[in-house]
């Protein structure tokens, strides 16, 4: 008999009480996500699977009075390099926070390192006691406007298809490639229904009929909205709303009044990019829930958008509930409405608890080690303070804080830090081009140096924010020497680094440790002026994104993402 068959068979005798389970849960409360109720009694557990909520004995028994069983929380969207960290000390940071699946996009690797980097991360997942599983990146580049590493192609998204890890593909930023029905783009949306499988959307501000023809295309879902009036009308149109509350984009509020009835069921929590210490120090999707119930969110219907609503969206199927016949991923809490976490279980196997007041997770074994060609990615020729000088007027790209939307500020000449107008660069680093886009940037508040980071979406090529073209060309060339990372440079010297020698994306340390080395780099920009209310990085990194209004700085210059147009 085949052992998948007779693991079913024993799950429905213990299910009936013919055997002991394997683990019973005695005396919960135990949230329902199907109709919002809770019950009362034992959670009985056999072979990583729920078989059954009533009265139960097992081989070994928890008594959980008092306290509350909720599913285990699902991050329906997010790239695992957006947290500098490997996936396994991504990992370790989550597990404590009871996430116990997530969906990863693995596009900003994907673009320094092509399938190589999508192989690192499928990997490097592969035996971690939590569900990772991946959406292949479908714009690799983001645009004709990019530099990358590496291009995604249709015969590559085929292959990944094929992958059972591979929900789908990955968010389509190229709306405009989707309305013009450029037959590269149409072909990767038809092989992913031929699969019968997702089609994740990136359609910031998209309205009307454009609308209409990106969702008749078949995409449907979104994480870009940042108000209910843009979600509603996207949720109308069909599409589930990705409620992004991450590092840099912080939509919860805006979109608080989706969770509710009627809209709720069409909706996910997703964190999109977080930097480490958030995770460590907020938390993951238990923070969104925690949020969500402090601005006037039912709790059950916070801890329902949390779970069942990405595995429903995803098609996981048994996944995301406390039901008979569910995979027994949960967590216990001791506080249901503060969220406060006692243990996480995966598959039925305790995985974290927070006993005496510290987190603690199963050892989840040895980093996986990445290719040479994963951790030798900054190619760029030797640059000097020449290469920075403009002559004449350069468009001026705005900042807004606490959004990765930026503003047409219209052109400067020169820097001027007394209107706050510094320089913005983005050096090619994949192929040695000696490529150089270079504008302006209103609302980042440097008042001396240069900030730089091999951090710059989606391309990751070499960003650097600068009063000074001699420090710019300072901290371009110690990213190279590095291998790309963080970094602060003044009067020719360099003041923090942070080396993220994997793609230019992330170091082998765990959480904290990275943390304090990009708190440190933090404080070095800061206490050159950039202004408190941005992320010194995570803002910036996304000033050469050409897929989100409203102007973008890439090596071939500055894109007006509305027009879909190279300004210069």
């Amino acid at each position: 008999m085949k052992k998948s068959e007779e693991h079913r068979k024993r799950r429905i005798a213990s299910a009936i009480g013919e055997y002991n389970a394997d683990l019973v849960l005695k005396n919960g409360r135990i949230l329902n996500v199907f109709t919002g109720e809770f019950e009362e009694g034992d959670v009985a557990i056999k072979n990583g699977y729920f078989v059954g909520i009533g009265d139960y004995n097992g081989e070994r028994e928890v008594d959980v009075k008092g306290k509350t069983i909720v599913p285990g929380f699902i991050d329906g969207h997010l790239h695992l390099e957006s947290s500098i960290v490997t996936p396994l000390q991504y990992c370790k940071a989550v597990l404590p926070h009871g996430t116990t699946s997530i969906i990863a996009d693995p596009h900003e690797i994907a673009n320094v390192c092509g399938c190589d980097g999508i192989d690192y991360i499928l990997n490097a997942t592969e035996d971690v006691p939590l569900d990772v599983y991946l959406m292949v990146p479908s714009c690799v580049p983001a645009t004709g406007f990019d530099e990358s590493g590496f291009e995604i192609d249709s015969d590559d998204v085929r292959r990944y298809l094929s992958n059972p890890r591979v929900l789908g593909l990955a968010e389509m930023m190229n709306y405009p490639g989707v309305i013009g029905r450029q037959s590269d783009v149409i072909e990767k949306i038809k092989e992913t229904h031929h699969m019968r499988k997702i089609v994740d959307g990136h359609a910031p501000g998209l309205s009307g009929k454009e609308l209409n023809a990106y969702v008749t295309a078949g995409i449907f879902s979104d994480h870009e909205c940042t108000n209910d009036k843009e979600a509603l009308e996207k949720m109308r149109r069909g599409q589930w709303i990705m409620i992004r509350e991450g590092t840099a984009g912080r939509n919860l509020a805006g979109l608080i009044s989706l969770c509710k009835e009627p809209y709720y069921h069409r909706c996910l929590f997703v964190t999109d990019d977080k930097h480490p210490g958030e995770l460590y120090s907020e938390g993951h999707i238990d923070y969104i829930i925690k949020k969500a119930i402090s601005l006037g969110v039912r709790p059950e219907v916070a801890y329902t958008i949390a779970s069942i609503n990405a595995a429903t969206y995803f098609k996981l199927g048994s996944v995301g509930a406390i039901c008979p016949g569910y995979r027994a991923d949960f967590v216990v809490l001791n506080d249901f409405e503060n969220v406060d976490i006692d243990e996480v279980y995966k598959d039925g196997i305790l995985v974290s608890s927070n006993k005496d007041g510290k987190p603690w997770s199963i050892d989840l074994g040895e980093e996986y080690a990445p290719k040479r060609a994963i951790s030798d990615t900054v190619r760029i020729i030797d640059v000097t303070a020449d290469d920075f000088k403009c002559t004449g007027k350069k468009k001026v790209i705005g900042l807004v804080p606490g959004e990765i939307l930026t503003t047409d500020e219209g052109e400067a000449a020169a820097v001027d830090i007394d209107k706050d107008i510094v320089k913005l660069a983005v050096v090619e680093r994949h192929h040695m081009t000696g490529h150089i886009g270079i504008s302006f940037v209103k609302g980042y508040g440097l008042k001396e140096g240069a900030v730089a980071t091999s951090i710059a979406h989606d391309s990751h090529n070499i960003i650097c924010i600068g009063c000074d073209d001699r420090d710019m060309a300072t901290a371009v060339m110690r990213l190279k020497e590095i291998n790309g990372g963080m970094i602060v440079v003044n009067n020719g010297k360099v003041i923090a680094e942070l080396s993220l020698p994997i793609a230019g994306l992330m170091c082998e340390l765990d959480v904290l440790t990275a943390q304090k080395k990009m708190d440190a780099v933090k404080r070095a920009a800061y206490a050159q002026g950039v202004s408190k209310d941005i992320d010194p990085f995570m803002t910036m990194s996304f000033a050469s994104l050409p897929v989100i209004p409203t102007l973008r700085l890439t090596t071939k210059g500055v894109v007006d993402v509305d027009t879909m147009t190279l300004m210069e």
